[in-house]
């Protein structure tokens, strides 16, 4: 490796280093002042307030990590535009493609830390951070295992089989209501729930009441019936296993349970899909950033690169997001939905740098 490479490569490390402190405070603050009247709420103290905040950095790290890449890269090249370091190579004969090889090796290295982050470490952190915001934050004693979810409320335990956050659907109820013997007085099964209006519709339902006068059970049968449960499809996003939570090997085993018992498991497929896709934008964004500050045209100066980037990016983020959610939709295949935006953008990548020099 040249003195160039080694140069560049601890150039944009270093931006990186101070780019990403920088809004990793910035999201951590904005976060904490939008969250902390919930924290007093539920008399959550600092020290565990910090460790809901530290538990869920990794993740935050994640999220913002190709924006950091992109930044960084934009930032060391157009320092080095501005101290006309990029002309004075050029004059020597050095072509823009001598520059391609560390930006490559570093867009690798980014996407083998970012992939391990996500895939060993945040999932093992957000579970936990979760842990804290639903037991100690918003009060609730819910059970998780896959795809069923167990909530103990007064006198009450909900089980779910399975949510659907797309359409706020649910499968497989069952309602226990009990007396303060713990005895049961009522059950309500279900085969789906539909939340509309604030109140939950329930679809084929089994109603068992216990008589206490002869200590047996009436059973009543309705096609539809309302339920009033203090549970909103929000918090059910939150007590359900997310993605994010899941290594590749347990989403994978989590979508054959859940194809297994007759659901629809599309949204975990395009998310496992994404697990792969989502790392490689690192490369792409790496490319990027060095086509925008190298091209003959820019004149502009190191504000109106970092303007373009911020755009590219912005860009990026949209397009993978809506082509997420028409996966989820079912209206492209998972491996499509999650790759598309990684084609266009790289093929944006290379065509910019082929018109650099």
């Amino acid at each position: 490796m040249s003195i160039l490479d080694r140069y560049l490569i601890k150039e944009i490390l270093k931006h990186f280093g101070i780019v990403l402190s920088a809004v990793i405070v910035i999201y951590l603050a904005v976060d904490f002042f939008e969250n902390i009247d919930k924290f007093m709420e539920a008399g959550l103290s600092i020290s565990r307030a910090l460790k809901f905040f530290q538990l869920k950095l990794p993740l935050i790290i994640v999220q913002i990590t190709p924006v950091v890449i992109l930044l960084a890269v934009l930032i060391t090249f157009g320092l080095m535009n501005k101290n006309n370091e990029i002309i004075a190579l050029k004059s020597s004969g050095m072509s823009v493609y001598h520059f391609l090889k560390p930006i490559l090796v570093l867009g690798f290295l980014f996407t083998i830390g970012y992939f391990i982050l996500a895939e060993i470490v945040v999932p093992l952190t957000i579970s936990k951070a979760n842990e804290i915001w639903r037991v100690e934050v918003k009060k609730l004693t819910v059970t998780t295992e896959r795809k069923n979810i167990w909530i103990k409320g007064h006198r009450s335990i909900t089980y779910i089989s399975y949510f659907h956050p797309q359409d706020q659907s649910l499968s497989g109820i069952t309602l226990n209501y009990f007396d303060q013997q713990f005895r049961l007085i009522r059950r309500v099964d279900a085969a789906k729930g539909k939340y509309q209006n604030k109140h939950w519709i329930f679809y084929d339902v089994m109603e068992q009441k216990l008589n206490k006068q002869n200590e047996s059970y009436e059973i009543s049968f309705a096609d539809e019936q309302v339920e009033e449960i203090d549970l909103s499809p929000e918090d059910l996003k939150r007590v359900a296993k997310k993605s994010e939570e899941m290594s590749i090997k347990e989403l994978y085993r989590y979508i054959q349970d859940v194809e297994s018992e007759g659901y629809d498991a599309t949204p975990y497929r395009v998310d496992l899909q994404a697990k792969f896709a989502i790392p490689f934008s690192c490369i792409i964004v790496c490319i990027i950033g060095a086509s925008i500050t190298l091209r003959k045209t820019t004149r502009e100066g190191l504000s109106m690169s970092i303007t373009y980037g911020i755009v590219v990016i912005f860009l990026y983020w949209i397009t993978q997001s809506f082509c997420i959610s028409l996966g989820y939709g079912g209206m492209l295949p998972p491996y499509v939905a999650a790759w598309i935006a990684n084609f266009i953008f790289a093929c944006f990548a290379v065509f910019n740098f082929l018109n650099a020099d």
